[in-house]
């Protein structure tokens, strides 16, 4: 991975990676993260934040998947949900594993066989294996799409039954009221594809798991995060 371009920056490189990080791993906004800052003495704007996240959030996105290990392949979930950009409504599809990792993210327009292929494309070119089950709400859209594309995975559909992609929505729901709607689809899109990555290698499950394995996978997490935003 090559080290990312801290260089003519008035900020030193650890201040730049601190302000990122804590935009992406909490519910904050760019004043927010101002205000935090402000607290430990640095004086920083939050447009200045919020420029470091465009100019380095899409190279470290990068760098995190690749250090992230192989999903889970039995079982994926997708699923799609209402948001809204520049005023209008959009959707955003998402599919995730069977242990939470978020796969791929997607905003459309539209929420039809079209949209729903698209995202199954997308997902296979990326991982290069089809799941042995899918598992999603009863958006017909769905099935249409799967049989298009001659999939040969079990396809699981009920009310309650997908509710791992579901609950996956809530985090990126708490943002998008935090960052009072996204501006457009383009910006919509960069911003969940970033919080993505941050999401998988910060998720832990940690109710899942015992403290001395906390310790290991946040020590873990911390790491690759650290080899991520590596300084040029």
């Amino acid at each position: 991975m090559p080290p990312l371009p801290y260089a003519r920056h008035q900020f030193p490189p650890a201040i730049i990676r601190h302000a990122i990080w804590l935009c992406f791993r909490f519910t904050l906004s760019y004043r927010d993260v101002e205000e935090l800052l402000a607290g430990r003495g640095v004086e920083v704007s939050y447009e200045s934040v919020r420029r470091w996240v465009l100019k380095f959030g899409p190279a470290i996105a990068v760098d995190l998947r690749r250090l992230r290990p192989r999903p889970s392949p039995p079982r994926w979930h997708l699923d799609e949900m209402v948001i809204r950009v520049s005023g209008k409504l959009m959707y955003l599809w998402r599919a995730v594993d069977d242990e939470g990792e978020v796969l791929e993210v997607l905003v459309q327009r539209p929420r039809d066989k079209a949209a729903a292929r698209k995202l199954m494309r997308k997902l296979l070119k990326k991982h290069g294996f089809s799941p042995t089950q899918l598992t999603t709400d009863k958006l017909r859209s769905y099935g249409a799409a799967f049989r298009e594309l001659g999939l040969a995975a079990h396809h699981e559909q009920g009310r309650r039954t997908n509710n791992r992609a579901e609950v996956s929505h809530q985090p990126l729901r708490r943002r998008e009221g935090k960052m009072q709607r996204f501006k457009s689809s383009g910006s919509a899109h960069r911003f969940v594809s970033l919080h993505a990555a941050v999401y998988n290698t910060f998720n832990l499950q940690r109710h899942l798991v015992s403290r001395h394995t906390l310790r290991t996978f946040r020590a873990q997490a911390v790491a690759d995060w650290r080899a991520a935003t590596a300084t040029a």
